[in-house]
């Protein structure tokens, strides 16, 4: 067996190691699920604000579908040379040793995988609330059951194995995708051409002299994610050729989504009712259906909250696995379900963290913002 060959192989103390079991279409519903989040339904405002007119804003979202296919190609190598259910964790120790991988090991499971759970389901359970209030709880509670309830029924989901995980993230990738062309279809069919706005209104939305440069970090922003498909490489069918695809067609979906979502925006509000917005893609609804609008923009972002919560379970719990293998006090993490193929210890721990940063941030009185504050620094 040459170097290569035994990187390929995952093991553990108990001999246990992931088994290819993910389709190519599996792949691609995890990268798209990650990427796709809520910041399609926020930066586009932020993107328009910093660009000099339409064509330099399309230019934009374009060029960084570009640059993401590129870093993709690169990890591409790295995930068909290296295959390991660790990821980033996997590359970081053999590049800078086992210190440097477990600090990120730790912070992920500390910080980003959980923090962004807790954030996610709080981003879920905020749009539930809207769409279908508990008026039976008070206050802010029902946001907090709601976040509560989707950590819960998701891990549990993921815990039955991976077919089932990534059966339930196939279906919601595609429920998020149909929800983004609804907004499109609304744009298309139903819409006026966008709104004349006044001169002085023009000038005050979209700055004199533009920033293309801040206006990519925002777009890169929203393509970020696609990297967590190293996660699932030592599982993908298909060897090398799956995962060039899986990274590629990932990649092309969400551009093409990206461009035709960004293209409603602008068709309904315009570039300068874009800047201006607070809630684009809610101002589009409503402008197209009226009130109902809102209502159906608040379960389209709940849905594409539940989507990114799902991949982000099925691709967190594989780096505690991995630390679990390097790691002796640590060693029942690297516990591995073939039956299931699923690693249900680490898949377990990441829930009950989970749960405890929304229960922190419930205490805390603000939720979501407090995940952003936990989160970020770190990220």
């Amino acid at each position: 067996m040459d170097a290569i060959e035994a990187e390929c192989v995952v093991s553990s103390r108990a001999g246990t190691r992931p088994r290819p079991t993910i389709g190519l279409r599996e792949a691609v519903a995890v990268i798209v699920g990650v990427v796709i989040g809520a910041g399609i339904f926020k930066a586009s405002s932020l993107v328009a604000s910093l660009s000099g007119g339409a064509t330099q804003m399309f230019t934009l979202w374009v060029l960084g579908g570009v640059l993401s296919l590129i870093g993709a190609l690169c990890y591409a190598e790295l995930t068909t040379t290296y295959p390991h259910a660790g990821g980033d964790y996997h590359y970081l120790q053999r590049a800078f040793g086992r210190p440097v991988a477990f600090l990120f090991g730790w912070a992920r499971f500390s910080v980003i995988t959980t923090g962004s759970i807790a954030l996610l389901a709080f981003v879920f359970g905020d749009y539930m609330q809207q769409a279908v209030p508990l008026t039976f709880l008070p206050g802010d509670w029902g946001s907090t059951a709601y976040a509560v309830a989707v950590i819960a029924g998701l891990s549990l989901l993921n815990l039955r194995g991976i077919r089932t995980g990534a059966g339930a993230q196939t279906l919601l990738t595609i429920t998020e995708i149909l929800g983004l062309l609804v907004i499109v279809g609304a744009a298309a069919l139903f819409a006026d051409p966008a709104p004349a706005r006044s001169a002085a209104a023009a000038s005050a939305a979209v700055p004199e002299v533009a920033a293309p440069g801040m206006a990519m970090v925002f777009v890169l922003l929203t393509y970020g994610g696609w990297n967590e498909a190293a996660y699932i490489s030592a599982e993908l069918r298909g060897g090398p050729r799956n995962m060039v695809l899986a990274l590629t067609l990932g990649i092309v979906v969400i551009t093409v989504l990206y461009l035709l979502v960004t293209w409603a925006y602008w068709a309904v509000l315009g570039l300068e009712g874009m800047a201006a917005s607070q809630a684009v893609a809610a101002d589009v609804m409503k402008t197209v259906f009226g009130a109902p609008g809102e209502k159906i923009m608040a379960v389209l972002v709940a849905v594409s909250a539940l989507t990114s919560i799902n991949a982000t379970m099925i691709v967190g719990a594989r780096t505690s696995y991995a630390v679990g293998l390097d790691w002796n006090k640590l060693g029942r993490l690297a516990t591995w379900d073939h039956e299931r193929g699923t690693p249900t210890v680490a898949m377990a721990v990441q829930c009950i963290a989970a749960l405890a940063l929304v229960g922190l941030g419930a205490a805390l009185g603000s939720g979501f913002k407090a995940m952003v504050e936990f989160t970020a620094p770190v990220f």
